[in-house]
């Protein structure tokens, strides 16, 4: 209870110090009340820049999207005959292996690739290769044909022109 009249003696003392005019002097050593102190927005404090601390959790300032870089380097979509679309290949000849025939295709970037039997490209599957040429499954590709693939056949070059 004393401690509390003390308290009230004070405050009472201070609030009568003020409506008489007089400020309230601090102490020797005490800081000056934060109002008194110009205070700057964190951002205009010298020295000082964010950096961000993960610890587990995501950048919230990277793009969700990607950046545009190929993570897995090496082979990209579009290299390769796995890259190449039935319609944009030309047989260029047909050679025998050991394990059957292969065949050498050509396609929009003017190199020419070794293909056999089962190997895919863009919107097919090879399904035989034979002397005149391959025989390719394309998967068609439109919502409104009741045939979801067609067999094609791409022959040697010579033989397409009529040069048998």
């Amino acid at each position: 209870m004393r401690a509390y009249a003390i308290g009230f003696v004070v405050v009472s003392m201070m609030a009568a110090g003020r409506a008489a005019g007089q400020t309230p002097t601090p102490a020797p050593g005490a800081q000056p009340p934060a109002a008194a102190q110009p205070q700057r927005p964190p951002a205009e404090q010298p020295g000082e820049t964010y950096t961000y601390q993960p610890e587990g959790r995501r950048d919230p300032f990277l793009n969700l999207l990607g950046t545009g870089v190929d993570p897995t380097p090496g082979l990209k979509k579009g290299e390769g005959p796995g890259g190449m679309m039935v319609s944009e290949i030309s047989v260029r000849g047909i050679m025998q292996s050991k394990g059957g025939l292969v065949a050498m295709v050509s396609g929009p970037d003017n190199k020419t690739y070794i293909v056999r039997q089962g190997d895919r490209f863009l919107d097919g599957k090879i399904k035989s290769v034979i002397p005149q040429g391959l025989i390719i499954i394309q998967e068609v590709n439109d919502p409104l044909s009741v045939v979801k693939q067609r067999e094609i056949r791409k022959l040697l070059r010579s033989l397409e022109d009529g040069k048998a």
